[in-house]
């Protein structure tokens, strides 16, 4: 099987702390991690964790922070594909936070705002053979690429871009955070139904996940994890997601599949760690 994952790469800063600092204040770090991240990449990562072969289309470049998370896509056997091989701009870093206490964590990214990823060249032929395809939307002329392929398309909305207009029509599920919410919608499902959205799930934490599937509705629970670092469980959900519908599972079953691979992230500290926790069972 193989999922292609479009969007978003980052160099992430980690810090895990014991109270988050105030205002002209500081606190200091109990661990420090340093990986790449990402929506994208961290579902490319869950995805190729469960036994897919994964391709990650994203926007790298040729500064020396882009080394790290091409070391990091190949130690978890992710292919590289970079829409922007030559640049050399820093790419998008983020300074993650997580509160010990509570395993909540703080973001501060700068996303991709102010590059323009163009289309690579070998796209087209990647997509061409993905069982699936999920897009972030970070990068919008990759993600209406993705759109455009004809291959099963997840979406990962976690925020509106204005993009999603485009995507939305061409999905074959949206997977939404609570967060996401089309401008002007009052009902976030209903406004994605009105836009042709046919199936689709938003989640909401540790709170059940809301689906629909045609005519059908329904929430699905979330089994109670002790939380000890939320930092990108969205995006493990949304790489598990890829992958228990990229070979085949009705939809119900596959957000079950997802929500308890991203129930064993939450268990555990740090970006990579509960990669070992993963069963043969994990890897169908």
């Amino acid at each position: 099987m193989h999922v292609v994952c479009v969007g978003l790469a980052t160099v992430d800063l980690i810090h895990r702390v014991a109270r988050l600092p105030g205002v002209d204040a500081k606190a200091e770090a109990l661990s420090t991690e340093v990986a790449a991240g990402g929506p994208a990449t961290n579902a490319a990562i869950t995805a190729a964790a469960l036994g897919a072969r994964v391709t990650l289309v994203t926007a790298v470049g040729a500064h020396p922070l882009g080394a790290l998370i091409r070391a990091d896509a190949q130690a978890y056997g992710v292919t590289l594909l970079d829409a922007t091989p030559l640049a050399r701009t820093p790419p998008a870093v983020s300074a993650v936070t997580v509160l010990d206490a509570t395993g909540g964590r703080s973001i501060v990214s700068s996303n991709a705002r102010g590059v323009a990823a163009p289309v690579p060249s070998g796209l087209a032929a990647v997509l061409a053979t993905a069982d699936l395809v999920l897009a972030d939307g970070h990068h919008p002329h990759l993600a209406r690429a993705a759109a455009a392929s004809g291959r099963p398309l997840l979406l990962d909305a976690g925020s509106w871009r204005p993009v999603f207009a485009e995507l939305l029509p061409a999905a074959d599920v949206v997977a939404c955070s609570a967060a996401f919410r089309p401008p002007g919608a009052g009902d976030v499902r209903a406004a994605l139904q009105a836009a042709g959205v046919r199936r689709g799930a938003i989640t909401r934490g540790p709170d059940p996940v809301g689906w629909w599937s045609g005519d059908r509705t329904g929430e699905l629970a979330v089994p109670e994890v002790a939380a000890v670092d939320t930092a990108g469980a969205g995006d493990v959900f949304h790489g598990a997601l890829a992958v228990a519908l990229g070979r085949g599972d009705d939809l119900l079953p596959a957000l079950a599949f997802a929500v308890r691979i991203a129930g064993i992230r939450v268990g555990h500290a740090g970006p990579r760690s509960w990669l070992a926790e993963l069963s043969a069972r994990d890897r169908p």
